[in-house]
């Protein structure tokens, strides 16, 4: 999915502010001082140009002490006193933008008299004098100085940026000029660096797919008055944000300053018509070529895991007319808490998932088997993982997802087998993907919880390393399907109410008495709200120095994201469809339905075609890793005479769809 930034102009959202005004040209002399002095020397020039050459693992530079001391603190002080900031968040990315500073030119003279050094500065870099010095080091022609494309971007603690290329439009070269605090130098381990991955060639029947690895081996952290910049190539030029890391406490992040990673970020393209070097139809073609060298090879036979669909055989009855055996039940309990058994339980999860298209059900496993895979998770988080996916993939059975502009995670596959091997039933994330979820009676269950058919079924262990992992948003194209995810992260803290289980249980116990079971049990359809809803009230805050820190200390701890989101498709091509937050958002979004992090919590979602999902970042603050099981089952959805039809998942608008049992103090609830 490509990405384009919904930015808006300071000031009022771009509305009655802007007029035309011609773009000013600074004199030569003007431009020099702009710039640190001897910058433009040959000696210097050749030295950027030489290094830029010999970089890795692509080409890139960084220039220390880029513009005039003095300029750049007038810059950071108009910003912070006059320019105000929309927090924003994606599947992708979570940060503070200002609008697209090329609408400078078209504010009104007293907004424009408050940004005279800013103005100056973005002259400044796209003087010819500047673009012509980028362009020597970089080799990449000419560039334009009529398209300006910049902004200031602020990421605060828990902000970030996934992987990506910046292959958007007529970009040629992409750079980022740093505006941290200039008396508090910033600290690598606070995180925020620029990153950048290596790329692996694949050849193969005579094709070749370039690809980029799920580890990053560039590291630039941020430094005042620092560029850093790289030509875009499409299929190359992968890279992300860091993560500015929370501090400790309060106390450290005032020492820090705060942690507020300012930045202008931009780029130069290709020139446009009139300007120098201008050829036409450059751009179209830059554009075309662009978008078949990011597709170029066979870019999805190197997408792991890779869909492992199970046939099963046709039911020989519509699921109205079946029921579990003494047999089907015997097997269940080993693994279900026996109040979701019940056939008055099913018909009311059923009835709920027929209105809603979704239902939550809360203290699924049972207290045995699930006290197995708490135990197991536990010390899996207790081990210290190596560090690169390489040593993860040989030294142990969890395999690493890429490319990490699609995802990545930690993964396990089911072996697939008709025979189970010792190992599954020694390991209780095995047992689950090979034993329990891949069996007749949990398909039987789960056939009478919805009412579908099922027809195939893939299942996946997963596990989202906080501070490494994700899952960016992908459509799902066909027939409506049913997702499950089961939740099995025993930390707190990820947005929703998590209640330990009752540590006293009898694990010898196998018969646990429904009644027991129905107290902690607590089932929940809806169309949840969105996981650590903005503090802003709907108002863009400015971005003073003492708000900024305000609204860090207010988000400390409050989002470590790892919330799973279904989401409507958006058809405007110019909008990011995967925009879920922003501090202006309409009340009336397109977030269908989110699944935190959660511990013995099973989600049913019946997708439609063209409905996103994706998991969001877990940030390094969180207090673990998110564990889930999720499996998707290719379903037939049964026609039912005098019965209305089951609606879909963007038509629900439901609230609380199932509360079957009574809140008690031993629930969990959404």
């Amino acid at each position: 999915m490509k990405r384009k930034a919904d930015t808006q102009s300071n000031g009022q959202n771009g509305k009655g502010i802007l007029k035309k005004r011609a773009k000013t040209v600074l004199a030569e002399e003007d431009v020099h001082k702009s710039f640190r002095k001897g910058l433009f020397a040959n000696d210097i020039l050749s030295k950027y140009t030489k290094d830029y050459a010999e970089s890795e693992p692509y080409k890139h530079s960084v220039i220390s002490s880029l513009i005039n001391d003095e300029l750049l603190r007038a810059v950071r002080n108009e910003i912070k006193e006059n320019v105000q900031f929309t927090p924003k968040e994606t599947d992708i990315y979570k940060i503070h933008q200002s609008g697209d500073l090329a609408n400078l030119d078209g504010l009104e003279d007293g907004a424009l008299e408050k940004l005279p050094s800013l103005l100056r500065l973005r002259d400044a870099m796209y003087s010819s004098k500047f673009r012509k010095y980028v362009s020597t080091i970089t080799g990449s022609g000419e560039l334009s100085g009529r398209k300006t494309d910049m902004a200031i971007n602020v990421y605060t603690p828990g902000c970030h940026l996934l992987c990506h290329d910046d292959v958007i439009g007529s970009r040629r070269i992409s750079y980022i000029l740093y505006l941290t605090d200039p008396d508090i130098p910033w600290k690598e381990e606070w995180g925020g660096a620029l990153r950048l991955f290596p790329t692996t060639t694949h050849k193969d029947d005579g094709v070749t797919t370039i690809t980029p690895t799920p580890d990053t081996t560039k590291i630039i952290p941020p430094a005042w008055n620092q560029l850093s910049f790289f030509a875009v190539q499409p299929g190359l030029s992968f890279h992300d944000v860091e993560e500015v890391y929370h501090a400790e406490d309060e106390e450290q992040l005032k020492k820090d300053g705060g942690r507020i990673r300012m930045a202008i970020s931009g780029w130069f393209h290709i020139p446009q018509i009139g300007e120098e070097g201008y050829i036409e139809g450059e751009e179209e073609k830059w554009g075309k070529n662009s978008s078949l060298k990011q597709l170029q090879g066979n870019p999805d036979r190197y997408d792991f895991p890779k869909p492992q669909p199970v046939a099963v055989e046709p039911a020989a009855e519509p699921a109205a007319e079946k029921e579990l055996d003494e047999a089907d039940l015997d097997f269940l309990l080993k693994y279900m808490a026996p109040t979701y058994l019940t056939p008055d339980t099913l018909d009311d999860i059923a009835e709920s998932f027929m209105d809603a298209s979704t239902v939550t059900l809360d203290g699924l496993l049972s207290n045995k088997f699930s006290a197995r895979v708490r135990e197991y998770v536990e010390a899996q988080e207790a081990t210290l993982l190596p560090e690169s996916s390489e040593e993860i993939e040989r030294t142990g059975p969890w395999k690493v997802a890429r490319p990490p502009h699609k995802h990545r995670f930690l993964y396990l596959q089911p072996f697939n087998s008709s025979k189970v091997d010792k190992a599954s039933l020694e390991d209780p994330i095995k047992e689950l993907t090979e034993v329990f979820l891949p069996s007749r009676q949990f398909r039987l269950w789960l056939e009478l919880a919805t009412k579908c058919n099922i027809e195939n079924y893939d299942i996946l262990a997963r596990r989202f390393r906080r501070g490494l992992d994700y899952n960016l948003a992908t459509s799902h194209d066909g027939e409506p399907r049913l997702e499950i995810s089961l939740g099995l992260t025993p930390t707190p803290g990820w947005g929703a109410d998590e209640v330990e289980e009752d540590e006293d249980t009898d694990d010898g116990d196998e018969d646990e008495g429904e009644e027991g079971q129905e107290s902690k049990a607590k089932t929940n359809g809806s169309k949840p709200k969105q996981n650590g809803e903005s503090k802003s009230n709907g108002k863009p805050k400015p971005s003073e120095a003492d708000e900024l820190e305000e609204e860090v200390q207010e988000e400390e701890g409050d989002d470590v994201g790892g919330h799973e989101v279904y989401m409507a498709g958006d058809d405007d091509e110019d909008e990011d469809a995967a925009v879920y937050k922003t501090s202006d958002e309409a009340e009336d979004d397109n977030v269908l339905f989110t699944m935190p992090a959660s511990w013995n919590k099973l989600s049913i979602v019946l997708r439609d075609s063209g409905v996103l999902k994706f998991v969001k970042y877990v940030s390094k603050n969180a207090k673990g890793d998110r564990w889930d099981v999720n499996a998707s089952f290719g379903v037939k959805i049964e026609e039912m005479e005098g019965e209305e039809e089951m609606i879909t998942l963007e038509e629900s608008d439901e609230e609380e769809v199932f509360n079957g049992f009574p809140d008690s103090d031993d629930s969990d609830s959404d």
